[in-house]
């Protein structure tokens, strides 16, 4: 997994690089060999005003579904990071999941106990 950071306005980028490598690994580990690219942008929206301005964007290459995004604002950069990284690992959870239901035949009507269509011989009507 590939990390790449932006950061745009008054953050201090070396800080929060290592704080967003160790977040999202831990927060992606599990599904690491899945994801190829993050990245992430950080931009303080409003400058030096002040409010809920701080916006923490993701961006994340994942192998079988393409590209994900995920966006968060916050008053304080470093829990936008943290809302991102766990919403982005629930969207990846969820995605992972619907795709090994669909690779094993579930979601399309089919069960092994009642199939889509019986076969009945002369003998036994």
């Amino acid at each position: 997994m590939k990390l790449e950071l932006h950061v745009r306005g008054g953050c201090f980028a070396e800080t929060l690089q290592h704080y967003a490598e160790r977040r999202f690994r831990f927060a992606l580990r599990r599904f690491s060999h899945h994801i190829r690219r993050l990245q992430i942008h950080i931009e303080d929206l409003n400058g030096p005003r002040g409010g809920v301005d701080k916006q923490c964007r993701i961006l994340a290459a994942v192998a079988p579904s393409g590209t994900l995004v995920v966006e968060e604002r916050d008053a304080r950069v470093y829990e936008a990071m943290d809302r991102a990284a766990d919403r982005l690992r629930r969207r990846v959870r969820r995605d992972m999941k619907r795709r090994q239901v669909l690779r094993r035949g579930k979601g399309h009507g089919r069960s092994i106990r009642y199939p889509g269509t019986i076969e009945y011989s002369e003998a036994e009507a």
